[in-house]
């Protein structure tokens, strides 16, 4: 089971990146989804999560309406879509995995992609 995080760059703020996740060695579709972050001297948080069994959502208020969480089973790749960046979103940004998971309460996620580098800055 390997997850791959992918689509972090540089934007200014106002802007928009898409991040996604590869999954390999299993079916997404089977697994919720959920994308964390972490700045710089701060605690890891959770940002977003797609649950497995109805597709539920969970968003951190602080993103709630500017950030979308997706996936595509046949792809096998899940995504965050963020819009209208702001600086304080400037973190690395992780995806997770747990099989037949929901988003809450929340629990641990057993699978980890690599982090991606989302630097929010005129």
């Amino acid at each position: 089971v390997q997850l791959q995080a992918s689509g972090g760059g540089l934007v200014q703020p106002g802007g928009s990146l898409r991040l996604s996740c590869a999954a390999s060695g299993f079916a997404l579709d089977y697994y919720a989804i959920a994308w964390f972050r972490q700045a710089p001297g701060k605690e890891r948080e959770e940002v977003a999560c797609l649950s497995s069994y109805d597709d539920s959502t969970y968003y951190k208020d602080s993103v709630e309406g500017r950030f979308t969480i997706s996936r595509n089973n046949a792809k096998r790749t899940a995504y965050l879509q963020m819009n209208s960046l702001k600086p304080e979103d400037s973190a690395v940004y992780y995806c997770a995995a747990k099989v037949f998971g929901v988003c809450r309460p929340p629990g641990p996620y057993t699978d980890w992609g690599q982090g991606t580098q989302v630097t929010v800055s005129s």
